[in-house]
């Protein structure tokens, strides 16, 4: 078991005192893709930085077990934590305009961000950050090298970014909406492309989205969120079928091509959902 979460909560101080934005969250990961589904706000993006402890100082993170591979992240040291992040669990950010360093070069980052944790050379760093570009399928991986992140395409800055993400070869690799910036054909070839790298390399995935269909496709199981809670946990073959009305409102959200609708639902919601 790679990941072990039990009773995660998280809050935030504000003026009119605390607010809980993860609220009891349990879940195990294995070497398997778990998708986490729900509107925003729902503390999708909050759960997965937790695990990798990357939230802000004043946020209070209490768990009865919260665990990456068999070490427990409440005490650890943020050296520690530092071995931990990057190389073995890697986080693809939402938007590479605002995730990529904009005076460093494509190829440095990526280099940069192999010998950070192989602690190789200049010159093994960049032939690495060539290899990694291939491995993306970046068509000329020694011109897109050499650019800024304000030359790149959005499709192609995503690439820049999971390679980067791919160069200490981690164990897990979040992705948290890493399509949402995207077209939707450049959307459907970067889920491609990170399903079958996860598959080559047998890495764990954690994929953050809203898009349940996308997910029921490309993951083995499905948590739902909501209010900061998970309301319904499935097999992701069984996303279409299940059983909370949550998920069911969700579903019935969705436009269809197949089976047009003249006017889609409104999800109607029941304040006990966020009730512990």
């Amino acid at each position: 078991m790679l990941a072990r979460v039990e009773n995660l909560r998280v809050r935030f101080p504000t003026p009119q005192g605390w607010v809980a934005a993860v609220r009891g969250i349990s879940f195990t990961l294995g070497r398997e893709k778990l998708g986490i589904v729900g509107e925003s706000g729902s503390g999708k993006s909050l759960t997965a930085r937790a695990l990798m402890r990357l939230l802000p100082r004043h946020a209070e993170i209490t768990a009865n077990r919260l665990e990456f591979d068999g070490i427990d992240l409440r005490d650890t040291s943020e050296r520690a934590m530092r071995a931990i992040r990057g190389k073995r669990v890697g986080l693809i950010l939402q938007d590479p305009k605002y995730a990529l360093n904009p005076v460093m070069t494509a190829g440095a980052q990526i280099a940069e961000a192999w010998a950070a944790h192989a602690g190789g050379g200049r010159r093994a760093a960049l032939r690495v950050a060539l290899d990694l570009l291939a491995q993306v399928r970046i068509r000329d991986p020694r011109h897109v090298a050499g650019l800024y992140p304000h030359e790149l395409s959005g499709g192609m800055g995503q690439r820049v970014m999971i390679a980067m993400m791919l160069a200490p070869d981690p164990e897990l690799l979040i992705a948290d909406e890493p399509t949402s910036a995207l077209d939707a054909t450049v959307a459907a070839e970067i889920l491609r492309l990170i399903e079958d790298l996860v598959s080559r390399r047998g890495m764990a995935l954690m994929l953050i989205s809203h898009d349940l269909p996308l997910v029921s496709h490309v993951c083995d199981r499905v948590l739902v969120m909501y209010a900061g809670r998970v309301v319904e946990e499935v097999a992701a073959a069984d996303l279409t079928r299940a059983q909370h009305p949550y998920t069911r409102g969700l579903l019935g959200c969705l436009p269809s091509l197949a089976k047009p609708k003249p006017m889609l639902a409104t999800l109607a919601r029941d304040p006990a959902w966020g009730e512990p």
